[in-house]
């Protein structure tokens, strides 16, 4: 850990008071690297494992470096999954909250009208996959002129999904005259040959771990015929009785198989994999950050940049043919300085792809013997009691910076000639409300939301039920958020 604080960095106030809320104490090792160079518009390679907090190493200079008043993007985010597309929208959102960053996720599986409609607002960030920006780049609906920040983010999965070509393609349309930000857990040559074509002089950063996987993380697997791989996962579970579990599968059809297995023998699980409908695998993953159940079936599309940190156990019902996956899997584990244990079912016949793993991350796994039913029986009752206990939900680390806020409706936006400025005017002349007191204001043809912050919400929903905008009453009432 770092001796900094993110108060000793040139961080504006709204700023510094969203990571207090946010309980960002102090700054990880990758923070403390990262943001005085990024501050200083570097061009940055960073090697980093998953888990070190990378991602608000770059969202907090870039928001800090946001000029709000500028209508078209100012910083484009790549990522190579969906879920991670959210996840990053969302801190941006959270870090930028009283600066009024405005972020947008856009992402396939996602109906284009919407985030074409998103797009049209005041937007600063825009953070994606390559195969849906490219596209909102070649439809005109994500102007590229003010972009001054570009952020490759888990550059090796970029290469491993087969994205390098897309990257690069949007790489050739954003201007020459911006920071360029590539992470990755490991950096392939042709990672590398990516920062050399495109980057002018990056400053190399490299956080230093033991190997490729923490010591914060607990090792072992157990050989298993394929016939008694359930189980044995039953004994496993049972005996170690974790307060929350990701179990990993090679197909989706396998989650679905194991999924609908431990629902019936009682276990509090869902799942989620690569042929659910987005929303579905969203909401899946919400409530499971929400601790609403203990063990999440899934494929490795769950593997990648997930950020939940109170993960007990990581389990490998499958071994993975990828040997990075078995790194990206298990980092869901053992994070934010927390212990955690990753458990992994091999066959017999798996050797091969055993020992590629082992070369990879350094070290021979420990071959350990599978708890017996003898064992399981005595620890029965235990684990029977845990899954009738309802999970303690864990608060989001937003929840204490969202409670100062309220969401405002108001019925008319663009078709009335309303602009951000209307609004602002207006409920900045009201009593004991200032421009600091207003945040972001999304404005789309017939409505219009605010938020409001610093708990003055109230003050400003009774006094705007009668006062106009632009000569116009509007109907205004506390959204849903």
């Amino acid at each position: 850990m770092s001796e900094n604080r993110f108060k000793d960095y040139t961080l504006s106030n709204e700023i510094i008071m969203a990571l207090d809320s946010l309980e960002y104490t102090q700054p990880t090792e990758v923070q403390s690297k990262v943001i005085p160079l990024a501050l200083a518009k570097t061009d940055l390679v960073v090697k980093s494992q998953t888990g070190s907090g990378k991602t608000a190493s770059y969202a907090i200079p870039i928001c800090e470096a946001v000029d709000w008043l500028e209508n078209k993007p100012q910083a484009l985010v790549l990522t190579p999954t969906r879920e991670l597309a959210v996840q990053v929208k969302e801190d941006f959102t959270n870090i930028g909250r009283l600066k009024r960053i405005k972020a947008t996720a856009v992402y396939g599986k996602q109906p284009i009208a919407f985030q074409k409609t998103e797009l049209k607002q005041k937007t600063h960030v825009v953070v994606g996959t390559p195969g849906r920006m490219m596209d909102h780049i070649e439809r005109g609906t994500l102007v590229l002129d003010k972009v001054r920040y570009l952020v490759i983010d888990e550059a090796d999965e970029m290469l491993n999904m087969g994205f390098i070509e897309q990257v690069e393609a949007i790489i050739k349309q954003v201007p020459q005259n911006r920071v360029t930000m590539l992470f990755s857990a490991t950096l392939p040559e042709k990672v590398k040959d990516l920062a050399l074509k495109y980057m002018k002089t990056p400053t190399d950063v490299e956080i230093q771990a033991t190997g490729l996987t923490t010591d914060k993380i607990d090792h072992s697997l157990y050989v298993v015929e394929e016939n008694q791989k359930l189980s044995v996962l039953r004994n496993v579970t049972i005996v170690e009785n974790p307060d929350s579990c990701i179990i990993f599968c090679r197909t989706k059809d396998r989650v679905d198989t194991l999924c609908e297995q431990l629902t019936n023998f009682g276990y509090s699980c869902d799942k989620i994999h690569g042929g659910m409908i987005q929303d579905a695998r969203l909401e899946v993953m919400n409530d499971f950050k929400r601790g609403d159940f203990r063990y999440l079936i899934a494929t490795d599309v769950a593997a990648r940049g997930i950020d939940i940190d109170n993960i007990t156990h990581v389990i490998n019902y499958d071994l993975p043919l990828e040997k990075v996956s078995y790194v990206h899997r298990t980092g869901r584990t053992g994070r934010a300085g927390l212990q955690g244990k990753a458990i992994t079912l091999v066959t017999p016949f798996e050797n091969r792809f055993l020992s590629e793993i082992e070369e990879y991350i350094g070290f021979k796994i420990p071959n350990k013997v599978a708890p017996t039913e003898e064992e399981a029986s005595k620890k029965k009752a235990a684990f029977e009691a845990k899954m009738t206990i309802e999970p303690t939900l864990k608060k989001a680390k937003s929840e204490k910076l969202n409670k100062q806020i309220m969401k405002l409706y108001f019925n008319g936006g663009k078709k009335k000639k309303l602009r951000a400025i209307d609004f602002v005017g207006t409920i900045a002349k009201i009593d004991g409300v200032t421009v600091e007191d207003i945040g972001i204001i999304t404005i789309t043809d017939t409505f219009t939301y605010v938020e409001i912050l610093n708990n003055k919400g109230p003050i400003v929903l009774k006094n705007m039920k009668n006062t106009t905008i632009k000569g116009k009453l509007l109907k205004v009432y506390e959204a849903n958020k």
